[in-house]
């Protein structure tokens, strides 16, 4: 299926009232529709944000933050959901930011993408990408803007960071967004070879099984540290109000921490704070900061929990790659049997990439001190990822490549011998010889030069003059001679 098809299809389905009725809707620039909902997305990102500050502060309220702080704070953390560095006065930049929140301006942002691509006629992935970067360039002019406009003597949020953090959050979310207004997924992964919808697809599984393993490793520390967890909101004490927002806190930050759970088993582990390292041969710990989730960091200087548990936990990102490499050689199976792993490493690797950036982001500075060095880093779990899940990816893609070739590919070999020899492959049996029940001889073969003529083998008997000439005499005296 080609991209002028599945847009023609999509364009068909949408018919002259997709966009709410009005046949004219189509009609209107794509550039100052999509302005309209990068504005629609920011103003519906921003009216949550607000509602959830509005509420701490009548709960809470403070004598210095009037109705204009109010505002500033919940402009500030809008920017820190689109994971925007704030320097705060004595306390430092605070970079440690809670993935969860991605989530406020990320679904009006998918939202917006697929009203832009419903209300235009779109074509094909250029279009798509078209669509997307109309929806980034002014939801990052916004995002600057409201950096500049919620400056205070208290906190201060990176402009540069604004800019460019809200032109890629807008450019992914509304583009996943007009991609999937403009056709399913699965007729969109049709566009790509099978191949590379292979990796992707054991890329996607890798991932999928260590973020389930990240979150159930986290959910058990959670239960083992029970008590741990009870004292810290006792310490805390914030009240009814307090404690929902609180725990909306907690769920923005889980993300965080199913990331540090995956950087913990494939081995290099985590740091809460400067000469600190959370691994799963043993932990070297500090102070924490009173926040429920720190309290199901594992201590321990060799290890926590039983053997056995550590081992599971070590051995799941090979089970992960493995399982990633199965769905490369089953998905796109080939003949040629060292291309599997490669493509079975590239699947491991990429996944690697993938939890490298991820742990970029699921840690951060909180502020100049000690705390200045907090999750996992990067560069050693994409390192780490990418030789763990490689490697086990390429060699079940190998195993499971060979399986699948001896299973399906061998089977031309129990054939009779004179079926299995005849024809030779490299010999094209012509359509005159198959609709007469015949095929050429031994002596028969492509004459030079002339293997195609209209679509037909040309084929030349070489003793076909042979034929044309007179025998030898026949002597008397043989055996016909006899009465």
């Amino acid at each position: 299926m080609t991209t002028s098809a599945l847009g023609a299809r999509v364009a068909d389905q949408d018919g002259p009232d997709a966009a709410g009725g009005d046949p004219a809707v189509k009609t209107k620039p794509l550039i100052i529709a999509a302005a309209r909902a990068a504005v629609a997305a920011a103003g519906a990102g921003l009216a949550m944000v607000t509602m959830l500050v509005t509420v701490g502060w009548i709960a809470a309220p403070h004598p210095r933050l009037g109705l204009a702080g109010v505002l500033r704070t919940a402009a500030v953390l809008w920017l820190v959901a689109h994971h925007v560095g704030v320097q705060v006065t004595g306390a430092g930049r605070i970079g440690m930011l809670p993935l969860g929140l991605v989530l406020l301006p990320g679904v009006p942002l998918w939202w917006a993408g697929r009203a832009v691509v419903r209300g235009h006629i779109v074509a094909g992935p250029r279009q798509l990408l078209a669509a997307a970067f109309a929806v980034a360039v002014p939801y990052a002019v916004l995002a600057g803007i409201l950096a500049l406009a919620s400056r205070s003597p208290l906190a201060a949020a990176s402009v540069p960071q604004a800019v460019v953090a809200g032109f890629i959050v807008a450019l992914v979310a509304a583009g996943l967004g007009a991609a999937r207004a403009f056709a399913p997924w699965a007729h969109l992964g049709a566009l790509m070879s099978a191949r590379t919808r292979s990796v992707l697809v054991g890329t996607a599984a890798t991932l999928a099984i260590l973020a389930a393993a990240g979150t159930l490793a986290t959910a058990m520390a959670l239960a083992s540290h029970l008590h741990q967890f009870s004292a810290v909101y006792g310490l805390l004490n914030p009240g009814a109000v307090g404690a929902g927002l609180l725990l909306l806190a907690q769920l923005a930050y889980l993300p965080n921490a199913m990331i540090w759970g995956i950087a913990y088993m494939l081995g290099p582990g985590f740091a809460v704070g400067t000469g600190t390292v959370v691994a799963p041969t043993g932990s070297v710990l500090g102070p924490l900061p009173a926040f429920p989730l720190l309290a199901a960091v594992p201590s321990g200087t060799h290890g926590s929990g039983p053997g056995w548990l550590t081992a599971v936990l070590l051995a799941i990102p090979y089970l992960a790659g493995a399982i990633g490499g199965l769905l490369v050689a089953r998905l796109a199976p080939t003949r040629v049997l060292e291309a599997a792993p490669v493509r079975g490493f590239c699947c491991g690797a990429l996944a690697g990439a993938v939890l490298g950036v991820l742990a970029a982001f699921a840690g951060g500075p909180l502020g100049d001190g000690r705390m200045s060095a907090v999750g996992p880093s990067a560069w050693q779990v994409a390192i780490v990822a990418a030789l763990e899940l490689g490697i086990s990816a390429a060699v079940a893609a190998g195993a499971g490549n060979w399986w699948y070739a001896r299973r399906h590919w061998t089977a031309e070999a129990a054939l009779p011998s004179s079926r299995a020899a005849w024809p030779p492959a490299r010999f094209a049996r012509p359509e005159g010889f198959a609709r007469r029940g015949a095929f050429p001889g031994p002596g028969i073969v492509p004459e030079p030069g002339r293997e195609h003529d209209g679509g037909h083998v040309i084929y030349l008997d070489r003793w076909a003059s042979d034929q044309d000439e007179p025998g030898p005499p026949r002597r008397s005296g043989g055996p016909a001679d006899l009465p």
